[in-house]
């Protein structure tokens, strides 16, 4: 059973941004659009490959097409990835959460009072 919170469309999203390839699309597609051609000589794999990540990731909404005459032309649509954001955020709160009470501990010198840790030997 699916958790709630996970919609299809962001279970789409992080499909697409579990390949590094598609991972490393998107870090090209962040400053500029390029044609599908430029991106494809990006990469050491074919064009065929290419172009099914670039599907995949259209198919996501993480980038957007636009034809001009026999070209395609991909930009960066960073939408979808507020998603990803917005999950990531309760692990950031767990953390956060976590890593302060870790500095209360060390900082309450409770290490000072139990001594060092002694390693066993056989």
């Amino acid at each position: 059973m699916r958790h709630q919170t996970v919609t299809h469309a962001a279970e789409a999203v992080f499909h697409a941004l579990a390949d590094p390839t598609r991972r490393a699309v998107l870090d090209l597609l962040r400053s500029d659009t390029l044609p599908a051609g430029q991106i494809a000589r990006s990469f050491p794999i074919s064009r065929p490959a290419i172009s099914k990540h670039l599907r995949l990731l259209r198919r996501a909404n993480l980038v957007r097409e636009h034809r001009s005459g026999r070209h395609r032309y991909y930009h960066l649509n960073p939408q979808p990835l507020k998603a990803v954001d917005l999950w990531l955020e309760q692990y950031r709160v767990f953390w956060n959460t976590k890593l302060a009470d870790l500095k209360a501990f060390v900082e309450s010198g409770h290490l000072e009072k139990v001594g060092p840790v002694r390693k066993k030997t056989k």
